[in-house]
Parts: structure tokens; sequence; C-alpha cells
């Protein structure tokens, strides 16, 4: 189906867009991973894997399916989160394009949306949804911790350019990516939130230096990144120069609504159907070590279930809130505080459950091994996307209204606030 056809606005109803899309999904995709977490956490992401991608992201636009809540002018269908949700519960199950959900179509291509250019969008949104670029984040650096304010990587302008030098850290897929959204300092004269600016950076050029970080999971998806006098056009800006901390808080809060399930643009992947699906894993795998009858057992596999089906109904609540102006767009850091804490504790009891037999080599199934892999990697479940201590924050000062943490520098120059080295 031509993306023309479709229009600015719905022209069939989601249970219509849902048969079509049933149709299509069964003749033309395979079976596939079904995640439910985050996708760039799967060990085993090769450079096969990341053309695959492609390749599938280019079949999804061919056919009418990519971009579905993204606008028609820039190469989506224009349709509604309902419609998505409606594909994405179809799709579970099939193979699909899911390393792109995060960042590039939910987070990067969001924040574009929003706050690029018009000559911006229609270069790289389209690009984006047809599976010819991908875009990634360079916000943290290697001493800033949760201090994204505190951003050191310098840009000076040289003319129509900014030449960079710095470091970024924790780019999951940089090494893949075409472009990054990248926090740079381009003025250390004013307070900190105040000089600073998002570029819209070409990854693979001169300069730029990628290392692949190899996680306790054998993933080795997250990136540090090098830059030694790397150009980038002025007409790359995001949103104003020394204006990228507004940029950046845009960014974050696609980032917060998108970990806590609640983004209108993620595509495949956590579907309604997982929650049923999450917990018959835990209850065949109690039953495959004879211990479905044990009362402590049964407790465990019910707080798990009931963990996702409370982040189930409160992403709905949060984003129905967010939607018709009940709740302010921050509280989608509620989804995301919830997502952490509940999926943190879901691996521990999927350990509890298992014990050695999800540990072992000898025992156990290969999808009973993921259990131990989300083990040894849940504290990153309360890192992405924001910690969880920060949407608290974000929660107590921007929902709730209660006065700010003090920061001492806040309010001198970036040039005299004392920073390790």
């Amino acid at each position: 189906m031509a993306h023309e056809a479709v229009g600015t606005k719905p022209r069939e109803s989601v249970e219509d867009f849902r048969a079509r899309a049933r149709a299509w999904i069964r003749a033309n995709l395979g079976p596939g991973a079904d995640f439910d977490v985050d996708e760039n956490n799967a060990p085993g992401v090769d450079e096969e894997s990341w053309v695959r991608t492609r390749e599938l992201q280019r079949n999804l636009f061919d056919a009418g399916f990519a971009g579905i809540a993204y606008p028609v002018e820039y190469g989506g269908l224009g349709l509604t989160h309902e419609h998505q949700a409606a594909f994405n519960e179809e799709v579970t199950g099939y193979e699909m394009p899911l390393l792109l959900n995060l960042p590039s179509l939910t987070i990067c291509g969001p924040t574009i949306l929003d706050l690029g250019t018009e000559e911006q969008k229609k270069q790289h949104l389209p690009a984006m949804l047809r599976g010819d670029e991908i875009i990634v984040q360079f916000l943290s650096e290697p001493s800033g911790g949760s201090d994204l304010a505190g951003v050191s990587t310098r840009a000076e302008r040289e003319g129509d350019e900014f030449v960079v030098n710095g470091s970024k850290i924790w780019s999951g897929g940089a090494y893949a990516a075409d472009y990054a959204l990248c926090l740079v300092r381009t003025n250390w004269d004013v307070p900190k939130h105040q000089g600073l600016t998002m570029l819209l950076m070409r990854v693979h050029q001169p300069g730029v230096e990628i290392h692949q970080i190899r996680q306790l999971n054998g993933n080795t998806e997250f990136c540090q990144e090098f830059f030694t006098d790397v150009r980038v056009p002025v007409s790359d800006v995001i949103g104003d120069v020394d204006g990228g901390w507004a940029v950046a808080m845009h960014q974050l809060l696609h980032e917060r609504i998108t970990t806590g399930g609640a983004s209108p643009y993620v595509s495949g992947g956590r579907s309604t159907r997982k929650v049923g699906a999450g917990t018959a894993r835990l209850v065949d795998l109690a039953r495959r070590t004879h211990q479905a009858a044990d009362p402590r057992v049964r407790d465990l596999i019910a707080e798990s279930h009931v963990l996702v089906r409370v982040q189930e109904q409160l992403t709905e609540a949060v984003s129905a809130g967010v939607a018709a102006g009940r709740l302010p767009d921050q509280a989608g850091a509620m989804a995301r505080l919830f997502m952490g804490e509940a999926w943190s504790r879901r691996a521990e009891i999927a350990m509890e459950v298992g014990g050695s037999h999800v540990v072992v080599p000898a025992t156990g199934t290969e999808e009973d091994h993921t259990f131990a892999d989300d083990f040894v990697i849940r504290q990153a479940f309360s890192l992405g996307g924001g910690s969880t201590e920060i949407s608290r924050n974000v929660i107590s000062e921007r929902v709730l209204g209660m006065p700010r943490e003090h920061a001492p520098d806040r309010d001198i120059p970036f040039r005299e606030v004392k920073r390790g080295r």
C-alpha cells in the first residue's frame, strides 16, 4: 500500500487496519525472537543482525507499515497510537527490526520530528523509516555520571562548522549507526545548562573512533566514542546554538516514555500479549523443575505476573493522562520508574525459581539461560533511560511540584565549576 493513499488522518478503523496488517504479516514475515526488554541487551547482536534489521525495516516501509504514528509528510502513515498498538500485537512472535526501536524510532526520530528544522526532518526521518539511517545518542560522558549538564565534550565554531573534541560513553549501537544526536559544550562562560548545543553528527567520519564495551552477558552493543577535531556543519544543529539543554530534556522525555513502555513509536515488541507469555515461561520452568506445587514458588510467579499487569495498567493510565492533558509530559517518569523496579525484581524472581537450572550449561534450555542473563544485567533496568533515582527527582520536582534539589554549581560559569580529572 502506498503511503500517499493513507492520508494525514486515519481512513480505516483500527480493526480494519489490524486485519490488513495480520494478512501481510502472515504472508511476509517469518518467526523471530520475541524480546520483552531492551532489544539492545540481547547478546549475539552482530553486523549481520544489523544488515538484516535494515532489510526488514525497508520491507515494512515498502509495504506501508513503517512509521505508523509518524506524519505522512515525513514518510510515515499518520495514524494513531492505537493503530501502532494493534500492529504490535499482530506482529508478536514474528521477525521484526526490533534493534531500531531504541533509540532511532522512539527517541532520536521523535526529537528531530519535534525540534528539527523542516530540512532536517525531510532529510532524516524518511531515511530512518526506510532503514537507510540508524540514529543513536551521544549523551553520557566517562566523567559525567548522572549529571548530563556537566558535559565537557567541546565544540568550537570555525566558520560554518563546529570542531568537536572529547568523548562519549554508553552509546548503544553506535558502531552500526549513521548519525548521532551529540550533546556538546559550545559556551564555557555561562552556567552549565546554558552553554550546551545538540548536534546531529555523522558517526563514521574522520576523527571519530568507536570502541565497543563487553558487558557481563557478552553483549557488546554499548560503545565509547573518542572525537578528535570532528567537523559538524552548523546546519546540523538541532534547536538553537547554546540551547541544547532544552533539546536534551525533550530527548530524555521521549526516552523515559519509551523505557516506561508508553511510546507511540515502538514498532513490534512490548506487546500486551507478552504479559501472559512471560508468566507462562515461569510456570513451565516450575513444572520442569518439579516445583509447581510449592507454595513459595507459586507466590513468586504470582508476584511476577502482578508486576507486569500493574506496569501495563500504569503505562496505559499515564499515556492517556498525558494525551488528555490531565498529566504533564514528565509523568512518563512514573512508568519508567516502575518499569526499572519491576523488571529488576522479575529477574530476581526468575533466578529464585530456576536456581542452578538456569545457570549450569548442562541443564535447562537455551531459553532458560536467558533468565540468568537477565539476572546478571538486572541493574541495567534501573539505569537505561535515565536512572530510577533521576526519575524520582523528575516526579517530585516536575510532577508533584516539590522544591528542586540544591545544586551549588547551577548559577556559576561552567569554566569555574570544579571538576574531577
